[in-house]
């Protein structure tokens, strides 16, 4: 295959939800939001046909692009051999990321929307990245960065927040991608929270927690508590209001960190 990316493109595999951005301003948007430095290691997830590792080799120390689909993983090896940039062929969800990179690193990508939440709860385990740009579908977005008693916050509001901070920088249209997904995207930057709420042994705990507690958002929390730990009512009420939380609150009105002081309370 020539070099430079030539040659007869890789069929579009919709069963990996491949939709590939081209938008050049776009695309620098996304890696300024990343802000690179010259001497530091970024992961990129989902290369594609490398239009935003074009940007990130310029612009970063090293770039890791982790890739599933072999045609595309064989053509990047192809384009970027003995540059900066090193294609691992591999799911995403299978690798580990910290021993990747091999020390410290920044995280970005265009991740598939199916997968999208498993990805983001993958990134974030330790070691973590500095900081990670993502480009996820606009409903995603919105429900990673929302604040409490909002339509949008929910279980992956609690869950995400619980361990970084969340920012949703810009939309992206669907006609920005070929072929066009059926729903409009953002880019997030999530940074991970110098103190964690949770620590790394409470993490999948709370995770569950949170998802039952959500399973029950219409009723108020003396019925959520009494119905997802077998408690009784004097006790339910008891642990409520030793976190000082209102029995008769709904789920989706309780901050990250009152799950968390929930979630302690009830472990007790």
């Amino acid at each position: 295959m020539p070099r430079g990316g030539e040659g007869r493109l890789p069929p579009v595999r919709k069963s990996l939800g491949q939709h590939f951005l081209n938008d050049r301003r776009i695309l620098t948007r996304i890696v300024d939001a990343l802000d690179p430095a010259r001497d530091e290691t970024v992961l990129e997830i989902g290369p594609g046909r490398g239009a935003m590792t074009d940007l990130l080799k310029d612009r970063a120390g090293t770039v890791i692009a982790i890739e599933y689909d072999r045609a595309l993983a064989a053509r990047l090896r192809d384009r970027y051999a003995g540059s900066n940039v090193r294609i691992v062929e591999a799911d995403v969800l299978e690798t580990d990321l910290g021993a990747t990179a091999g020390g410290r690193y920044a995280l970005i990508g265009n991740v598939p929307y199916y997968i999208t939440t498993p990805i983001l709860f993958h990134a974030l385990q330790p070691p973590r990245a500095t900081r990670a740009v993502y480009l996820v579908q606009r409903e995603v977005a919105d429900r990673m960065r929302a604040a409490p008693g909002s339509k949008a916050y929910g279980a992956l509001s609690v869950n995400l927040q619980a361990l970084a901070a969340v920012e949703s920088l810009f939309r992206v249209p669907a006609g920005a991608f070929q072929p066009p997904p059926k729903v409009e995207s953002a880019v997030v930057r999530v940074t991970p929270r110098g103190q964690a709420l949770v620590s790394p042994t409470e993490e999948a705990g709370f995770r569950e927690f949170v998802q039952a507690i959500f399973g029950m958002r219409r009723k108020q929390m003396r019925r959520v508590l009494r119905g997802i730990g077998s408690h009784d009512a004097a006790t339910a009420e008891a642990i409520l209001q030793r976190v000082h939380i209102d029995p008769d609150s709904r789920p989706e009105t309780l901050s990250p960190e009152l799950f968390v002081a929930l979630y302690r309370a009830a472990a007790a």
